[in-house]
């Protein structure tokens, strides 16, 4: 089955082979997703499975949900938990003795 729209964005994986493949310009790119996971796998040789279905995008917000940095509540940053965190990333990625 060949592509006979311009199909654009994201769109079921017509080779079954992940949960959704992007598509540009009606044509199937190695860009792959699975879940939250990007990845590359180029699209194989070979005729479509299904026809693509689109995968709906959640709808942008009106902003309400963002917090602006100059009207942050008190409490949100903590410079305790912050810290603990930077030690425990350098204990895990630090120099190597």
């Amino acid at each position: 089955m060949a592509p006979k729209t311009a199909w654009e964005g994201w769109y079921t994986d017509p080779f079954d082979r992940h949960e959704a493949r992007w598509f540009s310009a009606g044509t199937p790119s190695r860009l792959v997703r699975d879940g939250a996971e990007e990845s590359y796998d180029p699209p194989p040789n070979e005729p479509f499975r299904h026809q693509p279905e689109p995968i709906q995008q959640a709808q942008p917000s009106d902003g309400n949900d963002v917090l602006r940095a100059d009207a942050a509540e008190e409490g949100i940053f903590d410079q305790e938990k912050t810290a603990r965190a930077v030690f425990d990333i350098w204990d895990i990625y630090g120099p190597r003795r």
